[in-house]
């Protein structure tokens, strides 16, 4: 899948992964390939963005909106 995530200034991170773990607001989620659409707000915390090799991305946040596209397309915009 690819992960999009944008700051309001400019984009900071945009590769493919194998999954995406955050706090939204109800609770802690694990995105992986295939996803149905889904749309909400994040709460403050670190997402962790796992690559095929196993390598993982940390980005530590204060609040953003996470949006799911079909064909795996995932989308965090943070404030």
């Amino acid at each position: 899948m690819i992960v999009s995530v944008y700051t309001l200034k400019k984009p900071i991170f945009f590769r493919t992964a194998q999954s995406v773990n955050l706090k939204t607001a109800v609770g802690e989620i694990t995105i992986l390939k295939n996803h149905r659409p889904y749309i909400t707000f994040l709460r403050p915390g670190d997402i962790k963005i796992v690559d095929k090799t196993g390598k993982t991305d940390t980005i530590t946040i204060s609040r953003g909106l996470l949006e799911v596209l079909p064909g795996s397309r995932v989308n965090i915009f943070l404030r």
